[in-house]
């Protein structure tokens, strides 16, 4: 079973300014990692921190003057980076006889190093006013740790997991035909683990454009009944309004295989949902002689789901899946489509030599390809939730994952 992502729709993006894709594109998922500003704050001195302790960082008008989070404010003096960035990799390495210090990397990173263990990012772009009315978010994959975000001067809010994406809605807040500017500091003075765990913005950020009827964030669960001869598959999709008037749309979803050839689709689902509401459509679908998901043969299904209202495609969105049966046995261990499967596993953090923890998708499939050629079939992303993207290749490539959270309480 598995949570979906969005079909990614490529956008036009040029020297930080977003242009309109075609009308037709009912979303738009544009990669943001390019042309960021980032400067070093500081943990004890309001003075090199941009006055962060002196403005009003939380002001309902979006003034915070003086500071980093003023969308006045001059950061041409601060670095180019493009994302994934690690600022901790490219620190010098000291020598401390502190024991945080030594199983992070010998890397200046925590309360002895309050000049380096924050930073600040910022990002220019501009959206057409063509896109008035559409509905705007940004997310980000990962950032190690305890960020904020402001967007205009306006406060969106605060993610304090290292290794847990968040999404933040920009809608109020975009300024059309004019410059706007996404703020985020990121404070690494605190450890999650007691290994190197890297600082900043470590994983890709995404600008979503979609309609008022749209599938919010991890809107789709996939997950399948396997028999013999057939898998019956339920589709669950929230459907999510922010129209004030009750809304009404079709829900469409059917199957596809790899190569996008349609081999089954359920009955459309008209449904009403009231005035800023949700509504949740669980919907069948049946694969005959179903090809299943295994080590040796990593077959992935494809899972659409197309909202319209009348005859307008509104959102859609495409879920990769795999189907199996897993049983264990105290006695012989897993069984993998009936079949006794030995697990032989590698536990892998998420960093790599001379990149930090900002890792290129390319090397994740790199590694991944390497442990699966010496015999590796199941991989432990030790010790907490990894990339997205690392994910996808376990389930391109054939190998169990073992995905670990964080914090090991009974909190939300």
């Amino acid at each position: 079973m598995k949570k979906g992502r969005w079909i990614l729709v490529t956008g036009l993006f040029l020297s930080g300014l977003i242009l309109n894709a075609q009308k037709t594109d009912p979303r738009q998922t544009i990669r943001f990692d390019a042309d960021w500003k980032f400067h070093f704050g500081h943990t004890g001195d309001p003075a090199k921190d941009f006055n962060y302790r002196v403005a009003n960082i939380y002001s309902k008008s979006g003034k915070a003057e003086n500071s980093a989070i003023d969308p006045k404010f001059k950061d041409e003096d601060w670095n180019n980076v493009q994302l994934p960035h690690d600022w901790a990799v490219e620190l010098p390495f000291v020598y401390s006889p502190n024991f945080d210090v030594q199983s992070h990397g010998y890397k200046p990173i925590g309360g002895l190093y309050p000049e380096t263990s924050i930073g600040w990012y910022r990002k220019h772009f501009t959206v057409s006013g063509a896109d008035k009315g559409k509905q705007f978010s940004i997310r980000f994959d990962g950032i190690f740790r305890d960020a904020k975000i402001w967007i205009n001067g306006f406060y969106l809010g605060n993610n304090e997991s290292g290794y847990m994406g968040g999404s933040f809605d920009l809608t109020d807040f975009i300024n059309f035909d004019k410059e706007n500017v996404i703020i985020v500091r990121v404070d690494a003075s605190q450890y999650e683990g007691w290994f190197y765990e890297g600082a900043g913005i470590y994983r890709h950020v995404w600008l979503n454009k979609f309609n008022s009827i749209h599938i919010p964030d991890n809107g789709v669960f996939v997950h399948a009944d396997v028999k013999e001869r057939s898998a019956s598959v339920t589709i669950e999709t929230v459907v999510e309004t922010r129209n004030t008037p009750t809304s009404g749309c079709d829900v469409i979803s059917y199957i596809t295989d790899r190569n996008g050839k349609k081999i089954a689709s359920s009955p459309d689902s008209h449904i009403t949902i009231n005035a800023l509401g949700k509504e949740i459509v669980k919907q069948q679908v049946t694969i005959d002689n179903p090809r299943l998901w295994s080590l040796n043969d990593p077959c992935l299904y494809r899972a659409v789901v197309v909202l319209r209202s009348g005859s307008q495609v509104v959102d859609s969105s495409n879920t990769r899946f795999g189907l199996r049966t897993v049983r264990f046995d105290a006695g012989k261990g897993l069984f993998l489509n009936s079949e006794n499967v030995k697990i032989q596993g590698a536990n892998c953090h998420q960093d790599h030599a001379g990149l930090g923890v900002a890792v290129p998708d390319d090397i994740l499939y790199y590694r991944l390809r390497l442990l699966k050629e010496m015999g590796i079939n199941a991989y432990r992303t030790c010790h907490n939730p990894p990339a997205p993207e690392l994910l996808d290749a376990c389930d391109s490539l054939g190998i169990l994952v073992l995905d670990e959270t964080r914090l090991l309480n009974s909190s939300p």
